[in-house]
């Protein structure tokens, strides 16, 4: 399913990572790989759940300045296509029960492209104050500088 972008609720961001996507792919699917790129330096992320199936748990914690860890995400997987989709949402948690605070949901595209893989990320919200309010938080920033995160932690590996 191809999901349709509409500037007045959603946010998007595409990059290039230089390695194959299965890489890119385990990188998202293993906890211990996310952790070192899904929130941006200096602030720390702890994998709490990660039930990589319709349904399943996805929660994420950070830690920022040395504090304790404490809630990022809590929210549940909606599709996990091998090697090139997953898409989770803010909006429920594990097993599809409805979240108290929904904010996103996210489709994390993964294509080949010559140079390694293309990463997008469409990011929608519920109305356009929660846009409007993502995007001021830095949402380009801070998504693209978890991407590029991602795309040194691969670097590396090569």
């Amino acid at each position: 399913m191809t999901q349709t972008f509409d500037p007045a609720l959603d946010l998007s961001i595409e990059r290039v990572i230089k390695a194959p996507r299965a890489a890119v792919w385990e990188a998202w699917t293993d906890p211990r790989q996310l952790e070192q790129w899904w929130i941006p330096e200096p602030a720390k992320c702890r994998v709490a759940a990660l039930d990589l199936r319709p349904g399943g748990a996805f929660e994420t914690e950070i830690s920022e300045g040395g504090a304790p860890f404490g809630p990022h995400v809590n929210g549940c997987f909606l599709a996990v296509d091998e090697e090139s989709r997953i898409v989770f949402t803010t909006a429920l948690v594990a097993g599809w029960r409805p979240a108290e605070n929904p904010f996103i949901t996210a489709i994390i595209t993964l294509k080949d492209d010559p140079s390694g893989t293309i990463y997008s990320a469409h990011v929608m919200h519920k109305n356009g104050a929660d846009r409007t309010m993502h995007d001021e938080a830095g949402f380009t920033d801070g998504w693209g500088t978890a991407i590029g995160q991602l795309g040194r932690l691969m670097a590396d590996r090569s």
